[in-house]
């Protein structure tokens, strides 16, 4: 949105009326005083009146390279197209038993981080980045920062877990993270099976809060469309990962997100490469203060050439 920084300036503005009435009447004065003196007001007259006005022009450029300074130190700013106002990306990663599955390679936790350090390398400068992660419960691996190095280191830190899958509990966390530096846009990347059954957020109850905090969710599901083993029980029984689709297209739904489906690590890359350009940005606000100083200068240096160039008022 279009303003100034340091609007005090402005009352300045004020003041170029009452130098315009102070000038009047210093003209009137002078004139007045000229044609008591007849060879004055002779010269004067011998001058032309393109002489007798160049004064008034001078002044008048005065005035508009003193608006001009003090527009400047206002520092006024316009959304200029072309620079983005920076965002704040949270990535929440399942680390559940599930992701252990090895239909991605060498693994779907590892196939997501992959995924995830493309994303936060295609980001902007003026970004944020942070990482969530969760299984029977939610923790943050990396806090919201601009140095998206250290977020990929802590991304490369994570390990997968053999707890449950508590989602909703690391969207809501994702949520938060996301919101805690204002006036930035938030957005929250969930990468996960879907299967949510641990925590005390249902992905429904998390799916709402971020709607409510006007958070966008995109999520994509990893996974293949039929049950993978990820592993056994005590016993030796055969645990299955599933895909939960339907749970992670209504988040996204719910929060005005989008839902991706990854059919390999292959194509689970080009989602999070794509996604960059998926992020809402708005222009950012820009001081355009330059502007109106280079404008001024400019008109200090036309009156200069007018008094002491070419056709200058003084021979």
């Amino acid at each position: 949105m279009a303003g100034f920084a340091e609007p005090l300036w402005l009352i300045g503005l004020a003041g170029i009326p009452v130098l315009c009435l102070l000038y009047r009447r210093a003209v009137k004065e002078r004139s007045y005083a000229a044609l008591t003196f007849s060879r004055v007001a002779v010269a004067a007259q011998a001058q032309g009146p393109d002489r007798l006005r160049r004064p008034h022009t001078l002044f008048a450029l005065v005035l508009i390279a003193l608006a001009l300074i003090l527009v400047g130190l206002a520092d006024p700013h316009i959304p200029l197209e072309g620079t983005d106002e920076g965002v704040s990306v949270v990535l929440v990663l399942d680390t559940s038993g599930s992701m252990q599955a090895t239909d991605y390679r060498p693994t779907r936790l590892e196939a997501a981080k992959a995924a995830a350090e493309i994303l936060l390398s295609r980001l902007n400068p003026d970004d944020y980045a942070g990482v969530v992660v969760f299984e029977s419960g939610a923790t943050s691996a990396a806090y919201l920062s601009p140095d998206r190095d250290r977020v990929i280191e802590r991304l490369h830190g994570v390990r997968g877990r053999d707890g449950q899958t508590a989602l909703g509990d690391g969207l809501a966390l994702g949520v938060d993270m996301a919101d805690s530096i204002p006036n930035r846009h938030r957005v929250v990347i969930l990468l996960s099976d879907g299967a949510g059954n641990a925590g005390t957020f249902s992905p429904a109850e998390a799916a709402s809060y971020a709607r409510e905090r006007n958070v966008p969710v995109y999520t994509v599901g990893i996974g293949s469309p039929e049950p993978v083993v990820a592993g056994y029980d005590p016993a030796g029984a055969p645990e299955y990962a599933v895909l939960d689709e339907e749970t992670l297209r209504a988040i996204a739904r719910t929060t005005g997100g989008k839902y991706y489906a990854a059919v390999d690590e292959g194509t689970l890359a080009a989602i999070y490469a794509g996604l960059t350009d998926e992020i809402p940005r708005e222009p950012k606000d820009t001081s355009i203060s330059v502007v109106f100083f280079a404008g001024a200068l400019t008109v200090l240096l036309l009156e200069m050439y007018i008094r002491y160039g070419r056709g200058r008022i003084l021979p």
